[in-house]
């Protein structure tokens, strides 16, 4: 095998050492909704039952934290993951004349 040092013994037996390589964690980021006062409940738990793949009653409990606070969490993901679904989600919020705004920050380590 290409690139592993090999060593033989001294009984003809070939031992192969490996090095061990760590992969890190790729970094992850929260998704955030922000409230608005045109996008409407049900299209928010929509997106998030969709999209976020949330139960019904997770997606009513985001809606109604980002309806009280101005802002929530619809998930965590890796970068590309999470650009996807705020992609898809802006995508969809144009197509039916929302303007829900989603960004994404690093999550704390």
């Amino acid at each position: 095998m290409a690139g592993r040092p090999r060593e033989e013994t001294d009984s003809n037996t070939i031992v192969e050492t490996r090095s061990e390589k760590k992969l890190a964690k790729p970094r992850l980021y929260k998704v955030l909704l922000h409230n608005d006062h045109y996008t409407t409940r049900e299209f928010v738990v929509a997106i998030l039952i969709e999209i976020f793949r949330k139960s019904e009653s997770d997606a009513v409990a985001i809606m109604m934290h980002v309806h009280q606070r101005g802002v929530g969490v619809a998930g965590v993901y890796t970068y590309e993951v999470a650009q996807t679904k705020i992609h898809q989600v802006e995508q969809l919020a144009r197509e039916n004349e929302f303007p829900l705004l989603l960004t994404m920050e690093p999550e704390d380590d």
